[in-house]
């Protein structure tokens, strides 16, 4: 078994575009979403549209949460652009996604943690920043989750940790935004340090998973410069480098 795993998509098509034609070179047997899917100042609706006849296991991540809950007029930018830009239909496409979700009885597919959207799997922040979190904050973040294969997204950041138990944690990155900063609980950055798209595929090998992190080339300058004309010059910078 071959999975794709794409994450915080972001509404950004050309990037999702770029991927889902290199998952089609690569190969795989079932293409996975976790979620952080429209919101942003690029392309929301159109996003959706192309997303949802392909009817991915998909998942909420915490924007989907954000932009459904509240007055839209006191949402954050990215949201409150997405909210405004969808269509009802794509509204109660994302209102039916679920938070989690298991594929057969061993892959487990999340946003931040098991537990909540909002935390960071395989990073912690501090207050000098953000850095990898260490395998016992790893192992209590995992809990008792019962999968040997935990996809998760949040961080946009590419990585994987095995833990003790032979249970695989894989982040796939970001399909559409490679960099972002942050004040919570402390100012942090997340940064890929290029502009690529990217996702991971994992596939079910005799020795266990093994994961391949992929990085695709699109047209990042195009994306930027819609960013900048719709008043975000943080998206632009990150679309563009890869850096906040």
């Amino acid at each position: 078994m071959k999975i794709a795993a794409l994450s915080d998509i972001h509404g950004n098509l050309a990037a999702l575009n770029a991927v889902l034609d290199d998952v089609r070179r690569q190969g795989a047997d079932v293409i996975v979403n976790l979620g952080d899917i429209l919101s942003g100042p690029l392309y929301p609706s159109q996003t959706a549209d192309r997303l949802k006849p392909l009817g991915l296991p998909t998942i909420k991540g915490n924007h989907e949460r954000q932009l459904l809950a509240g007055d839209p007029s006191r949402m954050g930018p990215s949201d409150g652009f997405a909210r405004h830009s969808l269509r009802d239909d794509q509204l109660a496409w994302i209102r039916e996604l679920p938070t989690t979700l298991r594929l057969g009885d061993d892959v487990l597919l999340v946003h931040g943690t098991p537990q909540s959207d909002l935390s960071y799997f395989l990073e912690t922040v501090t207050e000098s920043g953000c850095r990898v979190a260490t395998h016992d904050e790893v192992e209590g973040r995992a809990g008792d989750a019962d999968a040997t294969l935990i996809l998760c997204g949040h961080t946009h950041l590419q990585r994987s940790i095995t833990l003790d138990d032979g249970r695989l944690i894989v982040n796939p990155g970001s399909v559409g935004l490679q960099a972002y900063g942050d004040d919570r609980p402390f100012p942090h950055r997340m940064e890929m340090g290029s502009p690529h798209a990217r996702y991971a595929t994992v596939t079910r090998a005799a020795s266990g998973w093994d994961v391949e992190f992929r990085a695709v080339e699109y047209n990042w300058h195009e994306a930027a410069d819609l960013a900048a004309l719709n008043g975000r010059p943080d998206w632009e910078t990150a679309l563009r480098t890869g850096y906040c």
